[in-house]
């Protein structure tokens, strides 16, 4: 039985398996419609989600599975003072595999160490968000047509961004990939992403100011300020409208520059950018049901 916690927990070839097997079934709807008639996938989100909590238990339902769940910690038995080990010991008994996401860094891992069916992270505090991971290396792979030789700007919260701390675990494996980290200095990535970067012989530099970055990139992944990570008000109102991208920093970029956001966003990326046709953004959700029935398979060893 395997778990997905981090996105190292798949190899590159591995990673490459899950990428076209997601081809298949977006091409083939109808081949996976019910490989998974008669199982069970929980969605245990401690924390507010839409996009990843919806992608799962649509994956889910179009494999031909069905979902139970609950939506907030408030509405679990967290709210009692249920431990994280507890609460999976009795999923595992209602259900076949199971998608969790959690304020707590490392809440996924330990579910996994006391959980009988496969555990998924689906976001853990500030620190990793594997399946984000993959829906943006699923969207790189198809809209550019490759993972490598690019130059990725990473811009906004990079100090509490789980998705950044994640892409940058997994594309540090791939070729002549480069980084330009775009922060103010209170949300530069922390220094364990730093530290890997340099292990890894990764070309990064750290800039404050978007508009000299654009012209460099073929990617950039923009990400909000997130209200939710801060200890205080001030400091979010501060943050929050630090880049906001708009069509004249667009006009500075490659015609071919794809421009990916894990979404939400608030105002971080003007709805003037969204006729862009590099704005890959709502795409780049899509193709997240599509990776996360992969997964599935995947994870409950199915072969069609």
């Amino acid at each position: 039985m395997r778990h997905l916690i981090s996105p190292l927990d798949f190899s590159v070839e591995e990673l490459d398996k899950l990428i076209n097997l997601a081809y298949d079934i977006k091409d083939n709807p109808a081949k996976y419609a019910h490989t998974c008639d008669g199982r069970i996938l929980a969605t245990c989100f401690y924390e507010p989600s839409t996009r990843t909590r919806l992608s799962f238990e649509s994956a889910m339902l179009r494999l031909g599975g069905k979902t139970l769940g609950f939506a907030s910690a408030d509405s679990s038995s967290a709210a009692k003072g249920e431990s994280v080990s507890d609460t999976i010991s009795v999923i595992s008994g209602y259900a076949d595999i199971c998608a969790m996401r959690h304020p707590k860094e490392g809440a996924p891992l330990v579910a996994s160490i006391h959980s009988t069916i496969p555990v998924i992270n689906a976001g853990d505090g500030g620190h990793q968000h594997p399946t984000q991971t993959l829906t943006d290396l699923l969207t790189i792979h198809s809209l550019n047509g490759e993972i490598k030789n690019l130059t990725i700007g990473l811009c906004g919260d990079l100090k509490f961004g789980r998705t950044v701390h994640s892409l940058i675990t997994a594309l540090v494996r791939y070729e002549n990939i480069k980084f330009i980290l775009i922060s103010p200095e209170e949300l530069k990535v922390p220094s364990y992403i730093r530290q890997l970067l340099i292990d890894k012989n990764i070309p990064f530099e750290e800039v404050v100011t978007l508009d000299d970055s654009m012209s460099k990139l073929d990617i950039l992944y923009m990400t909000r300020v997130q209200r939710e990570r801060f200890f205080n008000e001030e400091d979010y109102l501060r943050m929050k409208d630090f880049y906001i991208l708009d069509k004249a920093k667009m006009a500075l970029a490659k015609e071919n520059m794809l421009v990916l956001h894990p979404l939400p966003r608030v105002n971080e990326i003007s709805v003037e950018v969204d006729n862009d046709p590099r704005a890959a953004y709502f795409k780049q959700a899509k193709f997240g049901v599509y990776i996360r029935m992969a997964l599935i398979l995947t994870l409950l060893e199915i072969e069609v």
